[in-house]
């Protein structure tokens, strides 16, 4: 019988291996302490996720009205200024349009002037009827006069009965004309009320055919105007679809201009992270561009008025076959600092990490506050003193007397005629 081998490995002594294992359990217990102190202190109060994009206005340039791309002014990646030209439109179109509105509104003005002629002219008409009438009934007076002496001495035999008919014609006659008279007065009287309602209240200039002839030069002018595309603001152009030589329709998108001082982020969380986000909370973000170098101040703005599940294309239908809960996201917008912004600017769509910090939950509740984020812009308000001044020349040179610009309104009255 061979003897045992012996082991080459010592046994360890139970006395050395009990604080070993004591020295492990300790390690853990204030490791597990640690990160419960850590998750209380910190971890609970702050809610992050990495399903956050930036998000920024996508400005889109169409023509108001139609025509032929004469120039194309800027292209993808160019930065432009509010006001400055983006595409020019062939203006010949808008330049015979401004052209027949001038020229109506010169006829306008003549022909209206004719209407307060006519005044004058169906007052004199009025001054001679009354006349007529005058005249006819003094005939019919001398005619009856005549009748009345013959009518006893032709009862006598004094005046024979030829001329007692002849006498009696002659009243039938002027009666005749006076109703004649009489008629062609209340006509005259008819046309000059007509005339009148046509002007009375108002003057040449600002006779209702006048305005309308002139807001007809005013729209044709913007029309005109309205042929050069400006920038509605400052940005970046993107998205550029338009080349010259494309007749283009009003409402055509050309190219896209993109406010890169004006993005905000848009962090999407799940529905059981939002129980204590509030209006205005501190947001940490980091974009994968710069890395976690770079680290952006932000805060909560606003949340989204559904999931995104609610606005997709082909949305969810739960009520059919069968169905898997899915926890669902809500849009949270996140304003970020603009001097951080300008000193590292971001780009529409750029994955960024997005952390809230809930701990103060003293602010208004997601839906309990609207925030105003109003934009406006002046690139499509062209001054119409220019429009203004066209009128006003048109129609004081088919006035025939010079037009006097009044100081406090600004409106041009013509001098009256002597």
């Amino acid at each position: 019988m061979s003897d045992p081998i012996p082991s080459s490995a010592p046994a360890v002594p139970a006395a050395r291996r009990k604080p070993a294992l004591i020295a492990v359990a300790a390690a853990t217990l204030l490791a597990g302490a640690a990160y419960g102190a850590w998750w209380a202190l910190v971890l609970r109060h702050h809610e992050a996720t990495d399903n956050a994009y930036v998000q920024a206005p996508v400005v889109q340039i169409t023509p108001q009205v139609g025509g032929t791309v004469l120039a194309v002014l800027a292209d993808d990646t160019d930065v432009v200024k509010a006001g400055a030209p983006l595409v020019r439109l062939d203006p010949s179109d808008a330049k015979l349009a401004l052209e027949r509105a001038e020229a109506q509104l010169a006829q306008t003005v003549r022909e209206v002037r004719t209407l307060y002629a006519n005044n004058g002219t169906l007052a004199a008409t009025i001054r001679q009827r009354e006349a007529d009438v005058l005249r006819a009934q003094s005939e019919v007076a001398r005619a009856n006069d005549d009748v009345m002496r013959r009518r006893p001495l032709a009862q006598s035999g004094a005046v024979g009965g030829e001329e007692m008919k002849h006498a009696e014609a002659t009243l039938a006659s002027a009666q005749s004309a006076l109703a004649a008279a009489q008629g062609a007065l209340a006509a005259a009287r008819e046309q000059a009320a007509s005339n009148q309602a046509l002007t009375e209240g108002t003057r040449v200039e600002t006779h209702p055919n006048v305005e309308r002839a002139a807001a007809a030069v005013r729209e044709a002018w913007l029309a005109l105007q309205r042929t050069e595309l400006p920038a509605p603001l400052d940005g970046q152009v993107a998205k550029r679809s338009v080349q010259v030589g494309q007749r283009v329709a009003a409402g055509t998108p050309l190219m896209t201009v993109i406010p890169l001082d004006q993005v905000w982020v848009e962090a999407n969380f799940k529905e059981v992270q939002l129980r204590r986000m509030r209006i205005g909370q501190p947001v940490k973000l980091t974009a994968d561009l710069y890395g976690s170098k770079v680290e952006y101040d932000g805060r909560i703005a606003g949340l989204g008025a559904g999931t995104g599940a609610a606005f997709a294309l082909l949305p969810a239908q739960n009520a059919t076959g069968n169905w898997i809960k899915v926890v669902q996201r809500v849009p949270v917008r996140v304003e970020l600092d603009a001097k951080q912004l300008a000193a590292h600017p971001l780009r529409v769509g750029l994955s960024m990490e997005a952390t809230v910090d809930v701990g103060d939950d003293g602010g208004a509740p997601l839906l309990g506050q609207a925030v105003s984020r109003s934009q406006v812009t002046t690139a499509f308000e062209p001054s119409v003193a220019e429009a203004d001044r066209i009128v006003q020349q048109i129609i004081a040179g088919n006035l025939g007397r010079p037009v006097v610009h009044a100081a406090a309104s600004g409106v041009a009255l013509a001098a009256p005629l002597h």
